[in-house]
């Protein structure tokens, strides 16, 4: 039997694939550097800067782009990934490290298509895959506020990315396989308070760049399913799943008072999330809450598959028991029942019963507060347990609580309090 020509047929196939990949990556790599913005630009309008500011602080532009004890978006934040490190850019206006020599339609590629004004792609951490959506005067009104901020004089750091993620070739083929520039198109078939929900969920605040699972290439999967963040230290819980943050059954008001105040009864923020409210939702007017709500109501219920439950060693329960007496039931309550207003109850809370146990670990080991807001100006925090607690003890509190009072969650092990600690 001769199989040459299937073989050179195979060969030959393979051989155009690559040739095509190549093309296709030399495409994405082909960008040009655009000339530097001179002279200075008339100031925009009160209005325009005010427009801009607004939709940074629904971006939570400040949390990437500001060092801890930093001037505001002068860059320097360390970003962790599974893939090494990134650092938040410069954003100020400084000519020399910042945006001064950027031109408005310089930071509109940017936003748009993820490129550099030096023709560099720009890494993912920057959320180009969301931003792209942005309208033309939203992209400029950013620009227009950032360009008001104060001008600071500090110089990025490079990112430290481990091989082959810090090659420019990596960061192609990334893009090809998942970001295609586009704007956010309106359904006619949905309220125009739908479609704003969409715009700036989608959009603006990019709730999928946390909310979504992540692939091996650090690709997304499905949109608002849930994921471990970056640094694996929290889980974002699916917006899909009723169980986890799905809220399609919530009232729109009630969706619209977590955002806006960070905590209601029963239903706390905590973690990133926490400051998302603090430096953003909490800053959105009530038509724009009420748009998320409405968007986030209307999202396709899909519950997440989890395996059977398998009961917690008995020996581990008994340890939880003691340790949930000593350190917990004061706030908690005896039954997990909290105290309203003040501490919130575990039996049958959404957190503790996700699939993932990371944000249960998480609390206990590093504590947390909801965010401050006009309407939660003093909130009740949750102790640190990390100096505390050994990775058995927290492991066995943590499966107690997700075990006990009716709950029916998978247990803890000590392995997996080690991976978070």
């Amino acid at each position: 039997m001769n199989t040459r020509h299937p073989l050179r047929v195979v060969a030959a196939v393979l051989a155009a694939a690559v040739l095509l990949l190549g093309a296709l990556i030399g495409m994405e790599l082909s960008a040009t550097a655009l000339p530097p913005q001179t002279g200075d630009l008339p100031m925009a309008d009160d209005a325009t800067v005010a427009r801009g500011a607004y939709l940074a602080r629904a971006g939570n532009c400040v949390a990437c782009h500001t060092a801890r004890g930093g001037e505001p978006y002068a860059g320097g934040h360390p970003i962790r990934t599974p893939y090494g490190t990134l650092v938040g850019g410069n954003l100020t206006p400084d000519r020399e490290t910042g945006l001064g020599n950027w031109s408005p339609q310089a930071f509109r590629r940017a936003l748009h298509e993820g490129i550099s004004r030096d023709g560099r792609l720009l890494y993912p951490a920057f959320p180009y895959a969301h931003t792209t959506r942005l309208s033309d005067p939203d992209a400029d009104a950013l620009y227009a506020y950032l360009r008001s901020v104060p001008a600071v004089a500090r110089a990025n750091e490079p990112h430290d990315l481990r091989f082959p993620y810090n090659t420019p070739v990596a960061l192609a083929l990334w893009r090809l396989l998942n970001f295609e520039p586009g704007r956010q198109m309106e359904d006619a078939t949905r309220s125009a308070e739908w479609n704003r929900g969409a715009y700036l969920t989608e959009g603006v605040a990019h709730c999928a760049a946390c909310h979504s699972p992540r692939d091996a290439l650090g690709g997304t999967g499905l949109a608002l399913a849930g994921g471990l963040m970056p640094d694996g230290r929290w889980y974002a819980p699916s917006l899909l799943d009723p169980a986890e943050a799905g809220v399609q059954d919530w009232p729109a008001s009630r969706i619209a008072a977590l955002l806006k105040n960070g905590s209601i009864d029963s239903a706390t923020v905590m973690g990133p999330m926490a400051e998302v409210v603090f430096h953003g939702t909490s800053h959105l007017d009530e038509a724009d809450l009420q748009a998320i709500a409405t968007y986030l109501r209307e999202l396709p219920a899909q519950p997440a598959r989890r395996p059977d439950f398998e009961h917690a060693d008995e020996g581990l329960m008994r340890l939880g028991a003691k340790v949930y007496k000593q350190h917990c039931a004061d706030c908690h309550g005896a039954q997990g029942q909290g105290a309203p207003g003040a501490y919130l109850p575990l039996a049958g809370n959404r957190a503790v019963l996700a699939g993932s146990a990371v944000n249960t670990i998480q609390a206990i080991l590093s504590g947390g507060f909801s965010p401050a807001t006009a309407g939660n100006p003093q909130p009740y925090g949750m102790p640190p347990f990390r100096t505390i607690l050994s990775d058995t003890e927290v492991a066995a509190v943590a499966s107690f609580i997700r075990q006990s009072w009716g709950n029916r969650a998978g247990p803890v092990s000590s392995l997996d309090v080690q991976r978070v600690r």
